[in-house]
């Protein structure tokens, strides 16, 4: 496994920060790809062990801006914010033969939903909730690093990445590690057919499970957020371990509201026409278009409604609540294609 340090500052005063970025009420799609490139570069300074995408110092504020652009029940949002901050203030100091907690949350859903930009926000607001230089992190795991078509090498991938990156971080202060579709590590054993190496897949799951064992035991100041689009194909010892399971549903009539209103503000930032499209007749009407699609699909229902005709892709401003309403209902109809 390669060595690798926590990434430190080694500016010079007065140099601008690494990362920083500004903005106002900026759209989903946006925020994605701003954090994307901000880990990134804090990534690059670190020499990251095998399986690990990216590892970044929390808080960090823009994390809390995904978190706050995910339009959620507050009660959900709330339900998750207590479960992560309980497993940092109670397995400490309760046996887990009173509370078996194994510190780890699973976040399941359709594609779109926000589950991954989600668990990041968790990450800062977790971090958040505890006095400053509590020194927590968060690592990324890349599941698709860790599959091998060689007998034995995923397993053996596996109990690296957890009994030996994971494990070294813990030691250093409170880690929140994100399983991005983790039906990729713990897939559901009693689900495998005779294809595709299923010997070792059984090994890999049988290795993560064992892991997580041995890391609840051993660091009580270490949480797990997993997501799954399928959580049908994620293995049921998997789950039983899993503290709290969080379905996060396709946004409601409301939700779909909010959605596009914070969608047609930020471009407003940017073409003051369009954020005057929130309050226009018409809109109402849209958002109800809108209903049946994830997050993520209706901001880039947004987009489609831009690239209506050249004219309004080279004038943006100049988009019509009758093409938003038009993108909708064509996204709505692709969807329904889609899934037959």
């Amino acid at each position: 496994m390669r060595r690798y340090e926590t990434w430190t500052d080694s500016r010079r005063p007065g140099e601008p920060k690494l990362g920083d970025l500004t903005c106002e009420n900026p759209p989903q799609q946006q925020l994605e790809v701003d954090v994307t490139a901000q880990l990134k570069a804090l990534s690059a300074e670190i020499e990251l062990p095998k399986g690990i995408q990216r590892i970044l110092p929390l808080p960090n504020d823009q994390l809390g801006v995904l978190w706050n652009s995910i339009v959620l029940d507050a009660k959900i949002k709330e339900n998750l914010t207590a479960q992560a901050i309980l497993n940092f203030t109670v397995r400490e100091k309760v046996s887990r033969d009173v509370l078996p907690l194994h510190g780890v949350i699973l976040l399941v859903g359709p594609p779109g939903t926000g589950k991954t930009s989600l668990a990041r926000g968790l990450a800062h607001r977790v971090s958040k909730a505890f006095p400053p230089g509590s020194k927590f992190r968060l690592m990324e795991v890349e599941p698709h690093q860790l599959a091998s078509s060689s007998l034995g090498k995923s397993q053996r991938a596996v109990t690296e990445l957890f009994g030996q990156a994971i494990a070294e971080a813990a030691a250093q202060g409170p880690v929140v590690v994100l399983l991005d579709e983790v039906e990729t590590l713990a897939v559901d054993r009693a689900k495998l057919s005779m294809e595709a190496n299923p010997i070792d897949v059984h090994r890999a799951t049988d290795a993560v499970l064992v892991q997580l064992d041995a890391l609840a035991e051993q660091y009580p100041n270490l949480l797990f957020i997993a997501t799954s689009n399928f959580p049908s194909a994620v293995d049921r010892a998997f789950t039983s371990r899993c503290d709290l399971i969080v379905e996060i549903p396709l946004p409601p009539k409301e939700a779909c509201s909010q959605i596009l209103k914070d969608c047609l503000t930020g471009l407003g930032a940017i073409y003051p026409a369009v954020a005057r499209l929130a309050n226009a007749p018409g809109f109402a009407e849209c958002a109800a278009a809108c209903v049946g699609l994830d997050g993520r699909a209706i901001r880039k229902m947004v987009a489609s409604a831009l690239a209506s005709d050249s004219e309004t892709a080279l004038h943006p401003e100049k988009v019509t609540i009758a093409q938003i309403l038009a993108a909708a209902k064509a996204a709505k109809a692709a969807r329904a294609a889609a899934e037959g």
